[in-house]
């Protein structure tokens, strides 16, 4: 169990790397949020687009005999 712990500390410790700091101060972190963000969303409206469509398709297949 006490090495399970000090495993977790030291993965821990990891976690804080001085990279995002560097991207933070010159602006780059605002850069990939903006990224990320445009993909979330661009994923989002392709599904909801999708959900649309399957609609009408099972709505369209439910009025045929």
């Amino acid at each position: 169990m006490l090495i399970i712990l000090c495993m977790m500390h030291s993965f821990a410790n990891a976690q804080t790397a001085p990279s995002a700091d560097v991207m933070r101060s010159n602006g780059k972190i605002y850069v990939v949020i903006a990224v990320v963000v445009v993909i979330v969303l661009g994923i989002f409206i392709y599904l909801f687009n999708l959900d649309k469509k399957i609609s009408r398709l099972e709505k369209d297949n439910k009025t045929k005999p």
